[in-house]
């Protein structure tokens, strides 16, 4: 029964080729808006005072720009084709929010790694900015055309034939696929083994230790404490410090019974607010410093979580359709914990979410042995290579809804919609560069405040 249903969304898929014909998604529509307003309206909830970080960050490079306009491309992508059929959408899966992280059974795993803006949403905008990111990121390195389009190409065919791949498996069997550390050795190319073992050792490095040495000093009494480093890290009012008891305790009811049993050996010692990435800067972020009964402390990241750009610039109704299992009504950050959980392969045990006031809040551990790839560091064929083992684990985060059967019909073995996501993918590049540069000519006309270098 249920393989009879799968056979026939591939069918349905394959049938929506003649009203979406797979060559329509080159297509690129002619963007009429202001991109700095478009962005400037993310900032009326904001921190006033990190704004011009925001700013100075997004000006580093066009990728830099990319990384932080997630709004932008969500507002974009409503005006082109789409399929209209949805997945559990990551929203937001650039080349650089991919990366490492342990698992509970503490082996590094390869997976995305940011959710913020995750949500139901057309499959097709997942693909069409993470080749985006290939494009523009290679353009930053001074890379020429034929090898961004190559990149770009390359991870629309990852994606294509990866999905088909996975649904050629049982449903158990998609769940349970993952990229962990052997894997990758037994995969990556020759030429790729240095980056890999030196991104690997790097980020078995990055634990509770490390955060321990840098983010913290011992005050005259003997206790632990978060050191200020202005703007980027800094202790909240003592009214908001208050309330961290009362929120640790609200996060802590809807965590595993095991976890929420461990996380009470700890108490909470000190909390501040701490700036972290590009679009998120300006957006209320914490590190709260617990000490547990003996060894190193836990560092939480609580982070708010803000209505997905995939509703607010995209368009797309914030109710998850059926079948999708999104929280739905508990507040923003169980949606980024729903999303989460369904698209990485294993998560953060410590995952979870609370509601304060007028604000939802996420909460995960702030280094678990996180890593991610220098991306300015590959080379040419890294580059291509990287995409490709990126495409793999969006096929394999959408391949969890069960609407991606569809999708794997209508892709299909020709490489139709690869060369039209190739296409689209240079053209989007070019108004990156465009946007990227009106964001530049609006700084130095004193329109935005911008603050370069923190």
């Amino acid at each position: 029964m249920v393989r009879r249903l799968v056979s026939e969304q591939q069918e349905a898929g394959r049938a929506a080729r003649k009203s979406v014909p797979r060559r329509a998604h080159g297509l690129i529509a002619t963007f009429d808006r202001d991109p700095v307003a478009l962005l400037d309206s993310q900032n009326a909830t904001r921190i006033p005072d990190l704004v011009p970080v925001r700013w100075g960050r997004m000006l580093e490079s066009p990728f830099a720009f990319y990384r932080g306009s997630a709004a932008l491309m969500a507002a974009d992508l409503a005006a082109g084709p789409s399929t209209g059929v949805q997945v559990v959408a990551c929203g937001d899966a650039h080349l650089a929010n991919f990366g490492l992280y342990a698992s509970p059974e503490r082996r590094l795993v390869f997976d995305l790694n940011d959710f913020d803006e995750a949500s139901n949403a057309p499959w097709e905008w997942d693909v069409k900015r993470l080749a985006a990111s290939l494009v523009v990121a290679g353009r930053d390195q001074g890379f020429d055309d034929a090898l961004t389009r190559e990149a770009a190409t390359a991870v629309a065919a990852e994606y294509r034939t990866r999905l088909a791949e996975l649904f050629t498996r049982s449903a158990l069997e998609r769940y349970y696929a993952s990229v962990d550390e052997t894997w990758l050795e037994e995969h990556v190319a020759d030429h790729g083994r240095g980056l890999l073992r030196k991104t690997l050792k790097k980020a078995r490095r990055r634990t509770s230790e490390q955060v321990l040495h840098r983010l913290t000093t011992t005050d005259e009494s003997g206790r632990l404490r978060i050191v200020d480093d202005p703007p980027l890290v800094r202790h909240p009012p003592r009214e908001a410090a208050a309330l961290a008891e009362q929120v640790l305790a609200d996060y802590a009811s809807v965590l595993r019974s095991d976890v929420a049993l461990l996380l009470g050996q700890f108490v909470l010692a000190d909390v501040a607010m701490r700036v972290v990435g590009v679009g998120s800067v300006g957006t209320q972020a914490y590190v709260a410093l617990l000490e547990g009964p003996g060894g190193p402390p836990l560092f939480l990241q609580i982070k708010e979580a803000s209505e997905s750009v995939l509703s607010s610039y995209g368009g797309v109704p914030a109710v998850p359709p059926p079948g999708t299992h999104l929280p739905s009504g508990a507040g923003e950050g169980a949606r980024v914990v729903g999303a989460q959980r369904i698209l990485q392969a294993v998560s953060d045990p410590f995952l979870g979410w609370f509601t304060g006031p007028r604000r939802s809040f996420y909460v995960r551990q702030l280094r678990d042995m996180k890593g991610s790839v220098d991306v300015a560091a590959l080379t040419q064929t890294q580059l291509v290579n990287y995409g490709r083992l990126c495409a793999t684990q969006l096929a394999r985060g959408h391949a969890q809804s069960p609407s991606a059967a569809f999708v794997a019909g209508y892709l299909g073995r020709s490489d139709s919609f690869d060369v039209a996501i190739a296409d689209w993918a240079v053209a989007y590049a070019d108004q990156v560069e465009r946007d990227h540069a009106a964001l530049a000519a609006a700084a130095a006309a004193g329109r935005i405040p911008a603050e370069r270098g923190v």
